[in-house]
């Protein structure tokens, strides 16, 4: 018996060296941490569970038969984040360099379908060269095998990629279907095609960082929801957000404690919005004061500055921000602000969180290069992610909502819940001049008379009160006591229900 206990022993010490001593030491070199010591980082102490640490790969090509280090270059288990239950597997780069086979593949995939049956997140720690080309069409399906377990569980568990070191070719795609992207500076990056072959193809010459770092990919192409420093801070981050979320879509996200008065009043709002209705202000200054503890978890902080997305909690209760930021383009919408809040908001129903939208949009951003790219489809996906979505949706306009965005910022014709104006709202067709000089077009010659109607415009429309005679908006608040109502508007919502029509699914404008 102790000599089979040994061997047990022998066993898990050597599986638990990965790929040895050796490139453990190049991985520490590099600025990275070992898959289990990310592990480590993530979870609760000596919470995490390990499945499968002796299953090695079955590849008889190319002298691999002499080469079957156990776990075959990732680990997978669960194990709990503040005592809550998730799955999670760290593809370990020192053990053939994280490379996906059929055998690595299945790993992944058994712990997905647990996740699922289980109703627990699935969090994924990306760090591996790619396919194991050794074992060529096998690598390509056990990458597909992923894949269609990740469209199986979206909208089912959350899912959280963590990309951590390289992830190129078919390896993007199970992250691109996750819910949110987490990157390391300097140390991970993601894309389709590598340097090497953008050379070859289109002669153009591109580092890796360039091409698919995490700036890239924070700040340009929306792929990647955060940037951080090191490992340590971006796992420490996972954690944070793990708490705002639900484990399933069958069950509300958990309450934390909370110090922070409900009905806290805070004066400074009643000066936040400029006396000059051109004069930006901070939009951030609002969600902070609103929020528990000041507490707000931006989500694509690097990308389409001019709409703000996040979780805040009122009354240790998660609830999503989705807001316009006057200090970048005005506040205006455009595609790249529209998509960004529309998955957000779509996240945020998959997964019962009510959304707090806060508006100050003078309007959809003009120009050709807006037209051409699509504005009208990628504004309509915002407009039918709030008009789709049944969960609480609580609305307050501070400043401009004119035009069509104010119906695509959940207005209450999108089936918002609750709709409020602070006094400075300026609910209109568009703003008092481009107005006037559209009706009174005769008197476009005559400065008095356009200042005149211009002025008479203002008095009868730039004000939030003839939206609220017609019940468009449910009532005209204090923007001191805006903590107050919104969380008393959130708490009266709590057993709301409202299902849509049946369908198979619906056909949202891609």
């Amino acid at each position: 018996m102790k000599d089979i206990l040994a061997e047990l022993e022998d066993r898990r010490s050597e599986a638990r060296l990965g790929g040895g001593q050796k490139r453990i030491d190049a991985q520490h070199g590099r600025g990275k941490l070992t898959a289990r010591e990310r592990i480590e980082l993530l979870l609760d102490a000596d919470s995490f569970e390990e499945f499968d640490m002796f299953v090695s790969h079955r590849c008889t090509d190319f002298g691999m038969e002499d080469n079957q280090p156990a776990g075959d270059g990732v680990i997978t288990g669960w194990g709990t984040i503040n005592g809550r239950q998730v799955y999670v597997f760290s593809q370990d780069f020192t053990v053939l360099g994280g490379s996906v086979s059929a055998t690595h593949a299945q790993k992944i995939c058994k712990i997905q379908d647990m996740a699922v049956q289980n109703g627990a997140p699935i969090i994924g720690l990306n760090d591996s060269g790619g396919a194991r080309i050794q074992e060529g069409v096998d690598a390509l399906a056990g990458y597909a095998e992923i894949f269609q377990r990740n469209i199986m569980a979206s909208g089912v568990v959350p899912q959280i990629s963590v990309i951590m070191g390289p992830c190129a070719g078919g390896a993007v795609y199970s992250p691109a279907m996750t819910d949110f992207i987490f990157m390391v500076k300097d140390t991970s990056y993601m894309f389709v095609t590598g340097p090497d072959v953008v050379k070859t193809v289109t002669n153009e010459v591109v580092t890796a960082e360039e091409l698919g770092g995490a700036s890239t990919h924070t700040k340009k192409s929306s792929v990647a929801d955060g940037a951080f420093e090191n490992d340590v801070e971006a796992l420490a981050e996972v954690r944070r957000l793990v708490d705002f979320l639900p484990l399933n879509n069958r069950e509300k996200a958990p309450v934390r404690p909370f110090f922070d008065e409900p009905a806290r009043i805070e004066t400074s709002l009643d000066t936040l919005i400029p006396d000059n209705p051109n004069q930006p202000y901070d939009m951030k200054e609002l969600i902070h004061k609103v929020a528990d503890e000041g507490d707000f978890y931006e989500i694509q902080e690097d990308y389409a500055g001019n709409i703000i997305t996040g979780f805040i909690r009122l009354e240790g209760q998660t609830v999503g921000v989705v807001a316009n930021q006057p200090m970048v383009l005005a506040g205006c919408l455009d595609i790249d602000s529209s998509r960004k809040a529309a998955r957000f908001v779509r996240f945020c129903d998959c997964f019962e969180i009510p959304i707090l939208t806060l508006v100050d949009v003078p309007g959809f951003l003009p120009g050709t290069s807006q037209e051409y790219g699509g504005v009208i489809k990628h504004g309509a996906k915002l407009l039918f992610a709030y008009g789709e979505a049944t969960v609480p949706k609580v609305t307050l306009i501070t400043r401009k909502a004119y035009g069509g965005a104010y119906d695509v910022m959940a207005s209450k014709h999108l089936r918002g819940d609750f709709n409020y104006a602070w006094p400075t709202a300026e609910i209109a067709v568009m703003g008092a001049k481009g107005a006037t000089e559209i009706i009174h077009r005769a008197d476009l010659g005559d400065a008095d008379k356009i200042a005149a109607h211009t002025a008479d415009y203002e008095d009868r429309f730039a004000n939030p009160f003839v939206a609220a005679e017609r019940g468009f908006i449910d009532e005209v608040i204090q923007p001191k006591s805006t903590r107050r109502r919104v969380a008393r508007a959130f708490a009266s919502l709590r057993n709301k229900k409202l299902e849509n029509p049946w369908k198979k699914h619906d056909n949202i404008p891609l």
